[in-house]
């Protein structure tokens, strides 16, 4: 410290504060010692206090700092090192750079490389739609999302019915950020699939893959746009169930089940497997169940197997002209009619009505017959006849078991052709009854703009 702040030549190096002799001694005239007599006297050179307070404000701000460092490092010092200096170990590789692929369906992928292969394959959907009128009679647009993916070079897209369903504007967006307008080319209510187009060319296309080669346990992974805004996500998991039966909105479908993460606005995206290829097509998740328990990794998708020959007919002729088709009016069986018509069985499809010149009339099935079986599988309503019709394709044969008063019997059918007129008018109505979709599917956010009376007459097609 300074000993004297007159004197700028002193100092004192003592605790208590006290002056060492740093003078000069020297001999004075008259014989004795002191302080040398007149010295020059040094002025000290005026300085800008303000400039001297800010540098001193910002020495004792270093400091503190440096005391707040050094305290941090002694405290690692004391508690990490045992009184040895910590240090921090930081890893020097580069990053990864994802090698881009192509799809052979030979190569087993890295989760990382079959985003990179395919994420320019799938797309946004949003729609809109006139979900009403409000009071005083002015329409109310109602908007829902989903995704994707695309199906060939020129345009094609396959997403869900329900996503695109009712929709009067239909736009699809792709990773890269354009933007185009979609037509509506044809769809499929009971497989819950449609194809859309854009006007494009050299899009990218998905590879397809063979959805039955699936087993339990396989790894696979999804990608679409969850909630509708956290677009070109990416989610995995695994094969929970092969050729699951499940019912979305009284319609009976044969699904894949996976504890994949997916949410709404993630209906239509493509279902990956290991080798980069779409084995199906994410379309429900249960998020509780019918006793209303919450559940969780309970997402389905469709078998690309189950619709792909449905697909291709789509995209030629705007409608499905391969889909099976009985010709009768079903009823599911009851205890109650059962009794009423003195019947031994009481579960299976009542026949109420036979088209003339139908599949069911050529193989001679008549009003009053009750289906029990369809080959191997047992049909105890019209939702499991519906299902097992499913698996079959304009032309196949199958053998039918049917009960009748007399006893039962065995026909042999050949599956005929769905009427276009037949699916017309079904879109049709779907156009005049616009409304919303209530499910617990959550496949899709939105998108279902039916009759809410439509399940209840849906059959009548056969």
């Amino acid at each position: 410290m300074y000993n004297d702040e007159h004197n700028l030549y002193n100092y004192t190096y003592r605790r208590d504060g006290s002056e060492l002799s740093h003078q000069r001694e020297s001999v004075r005239p008259d014989g004795q010692t002191g302080p040398q007599g007149p010295e020059l006297e040094v002025k000290p050179v005026k300085k800008n206090r303000l400039g001297l307070k800010i540098v001193v404000l910002a020495l004792v701000c270093a400091l503190l700092g440096g005391a707040a460092g050094g305290g941090a490092v002694w405290a690692a010092t004391r508690y990490g090192g045992g009184g040895n200096e910590s240090e921090i170990s930081v890893s020097s590789r580069p990053v990864t750079q994802v090698a881009l692929r192509n799809v052979d369906g030979k190569t087993a992928m890295s989760d990382a490389e079959v985003y990179a292969a395919n994420v320019n394959s799938v797309v946004s959907i949003r729609t809109s739609a006139t979900a009403g009128y409000n009071f005083f009679g002015q329409p109310v647009q109602s908007a829902s999302a989903g995704s994707g993916f695309v199906l060939s070079k020129d345009g094609y897209i396959l997403t869900n019915y329900h996503v695109v369903k009712g929709a009067e504007t239909v736009t699809v967006t792709t990773y890269s950020g354009d933007e185009y307008n979609a037509t509506y080319i044809g769809g499929e209510e009971d497989y819950d699939i449609a194809v859309i187009k854009v006007e494009a060319q050299d899009l990218q296309p998905v590879t397809l893959g063979d959805s039955g080669t699936l087993n339990v346990g396989d790894h696979v992974l999804a990608i679409g746009n969850p909630l509708g805004e956290l677009t070109f996500s990416m989610s995995g998991g695994m094969v929970s169930c092969v050729d699951r039966a499940i019912n979305v909105d009284g319609t009976p479908f044969n699904m894949i089940q996976t504890d994949t993460s997916i949410n709404p606005g993630n209906s239509g995206g493509p279902l990956f497997n290991q080798y980069g290829e779409v084995v199906g097509i994410v379309s429900a998740k249960y998020s509780q169940s019918s006793s209303g328990t919450t559940v969780e990794g309970l997402g389905f998708a469709i078998p690309m197997n189950d619709v792909f020959s449905m697909v291709k007919d789509i995209m030629a002729n705007g409608y499905v002209s391969n889909r099976a088709y009985l010709g009768i009016t079903p009823q599911t069986m009851t205890e109650n009619w059962a009794a009423q018509y003195h019947y031994d069985v009481d579960a299976g499809v009542f026949i109420t009505y036979v088209e003339p010149d139908s599949a069911a009339d050529k193989a001679g099935l008549k009003m009053g017959d009750v289906i029990t079986k369809v080959d191997d599988t047992d049909v105890e309503s019209v939702e499991d006849l519906n299902l097992a019709k499913k698996k079959y394709s304009a032309g196949d044969t199958a053998t039918l078991e049917v009960y009748r008063p007399d006893g039962t019997v065995t026909v042999e059918i050949t599956w005929g052709a769905a009427p276009k007129e037949d699916q017309t008018a079904q879109q049709q109505e779907t156009q005049q009854y616009p409304g919303n979709r209530n499910d617990n599917s959550g496949g899709g956010n939105g998108g279902y703009y039916g009759n809410p009376f439509e399940d209840l007459f849906r059959y009548f097609y056969g």
